[in-house]
């Protein structure tokens, strides 16, 4: 094995401690496996298919100002490539001339394998350009493997934006046409309806996004690079979700339409019958407070209002709409309609209720008398002077017209007392609790007379 010393450098640099045989041998073989792997990345890049569409599209912006710069670097990266072959092949050439290589050989291997012995042209694109660069060979695959690297960000994100957007835009874009056709079968039109204008604004946007992403793939990526660690970036697709989701309620829009076509006659029927109801309900209500104001004195009885006009009319326009397939016109004005309906019977019914609530107070009143007659009846007291007195009291101002509701409830109170008053303590065997026979506050039999 040959003595190792300083071996004079070819490029002027200091002079490097000479390799013995073994390390000569490894390191040529390390310098065989990286020309291999070198080479085939560079071939894989240059067949690369977003290699071929760059090289073919018509860019704009980020991505040609980068593209620009990724072909000088994939020129360069195969001139430091011939170099880099030149000067492994001369290493191993030296190092074939003897099995047992002398101080000389050695010294020349070191020179070729460790010193700055590759020259190659300057980096045009170099802040500060050279005619000509020299580098060690380990150097030089440094700076091969930093301007693939490079290189292959701008060819590997072009291809996955690429790859990921345009395709997703075109189903969308037809998932748009099936959209308009729909819309416009029920009326839904630009500048007749707001979702027709919201189609226009998203055809507009998908047609300008599709073109951009094609021109410019680059401006359409988020996060870190493609060829960095995996799931440090993705294609930005917030246009594309921001326009999907706008047509995804277009489209729930046009279906709520469609749904209004399919239902518009059995809704409006419904619709005519609420109406009807209320209507009845208030005509009833007003005859009540007529019969209230005649039977019951003193007493306030509320105004009952006439039926809505303007829900009938908008029935009526509801009902145009309809012949004239105007559904999306049709879908809000039925909505309202149906809620304002339920209101306008809620409001009749309880006009109703708050009109005849006199009329229940005197019902309930000549009920109870009534259960207490009854109950005197049953123990043989119907005869007794001051029930009876009491009882007839009670029973004129019930049964006349008007009647004053306040006098009559204090007469029964008189009536109900007197009957507490008279009856034994405790009823006779066999005869039913008092509860069982009516008492105050249970209704008993009574109505409008």
């Amino acid at each position: 094995m040959a003595a190792s010393g300083p071996a004079p450098s070819s490029s002027g640099m200091p002079q490097l401690p000479v390799m013995d045989r073994e390390e000569v041998d490894r390191a040529l073989a390390r310098l065989g496996a990286e020309h291999e792997a070198i080479e085939t990345s560079l071939l894989a890049l240059q067949d690369h298919a977003g290699r071929r569409l760059l090289e073919g599209a018509d860019l704009a912006g980020t991505t040609k100002v980068r593209w620009a710069a990724a072909e000088q670097t994939i020129s360069q990266l195969w001139t430091y490539y011939d170099a880099y072959a030149a000067a492994c092949a001369k290493a191993r050439e030296v190092r074939a001339r003897r099995r047992w290589p002398g101080q000389a050989e050695l010294a020349e291997l070191t020179d070729l394998l460790r010193g700055e012995h590759v020259t190659v042209p300057g980096d045009a694109l170099a802040p500060s350009p050279r005619l000509s660069e020299r580098f060690t060979l380990e150097t030089l695959v440094e700076r091969m493997n930093s301007g693939y690297a490079q290189a292959l960000d701008v060819v590997v994100t072009a291809d996955a934006v690429w790859s990921a957007l345009p395709a997703r835009i075109d189903m969308l874009a037809a998932e748009l046409q099936r959209t308009r056709s729909l819309a416009h079968s029920v009326g839904v039109r630009p500048g007749e309806h707001p979702s027709g204008d919201d189609l226009e604004e998203i055809t507009a946007e998908l047609t300008a996004l599709r073109a951009e992403v094609i021109r410019d793939p680059l401006a359409f990526w988020s996060g870190a690079s493609p060829s960095s660690a995996p799931g440090g970036g993705r294609p930005d697709t917030e246009r594309y979700d921001r326009a999907a989701r706008a047509l995804e309620d277009v489209r729930r829009e046009i279906e709520a339409v469609l749904t209004v076509r399919q239902d518009a006659e059995r809704r409006l029927m419904l619709l005519r019958d609420l109406l009807s109801r209320a209507d009845r309900t208030l005509t009833e209500a007003r005859q009540a407070r007529g019969e209230v104001l005649a039977k019951i004195a003193a007493s306030d009885v509320p105004a009952v209002s006439g039926p809505s006009t303007a829900l009938h009319e908008q029935l009526a326009l509801a009902a145009e709409y309809r012949r004239r397939s105007q559904w999306h016109r049709l879908s809000p004005l039925l909505e309202s309609l149906e809620q304002r309906a339920d209101d306008e019977l809620l409001r009749a019914r309880e006009s109703l209720t708050a009109v005849t609530a006199p009329l229940a107070v005197r019902a309930e009143l000549r009920g109870r008398l009534d259960a207490y007659r009854a109950k005197v009846v049953r123990h043989g007291l119907a005869e007794d002077p001051l029930l009876v007195e009491r009882y007839d009291a009670a029973r004129r101002l019930l049964w006349s017209a008007p009647c004053d509701l306040r006098a009559a409830e204090q007469a029964v109170l008189r009536y109900q007392r007197a009957v507490a008053e008279t009856l034994p303590p405790h009823p006779p065997a066999g005869l039913a609790p008092e509860s069982e026979i009516g008492g105050p506050g249970r209704a008993g039999p009574g109505g409008r007379g």
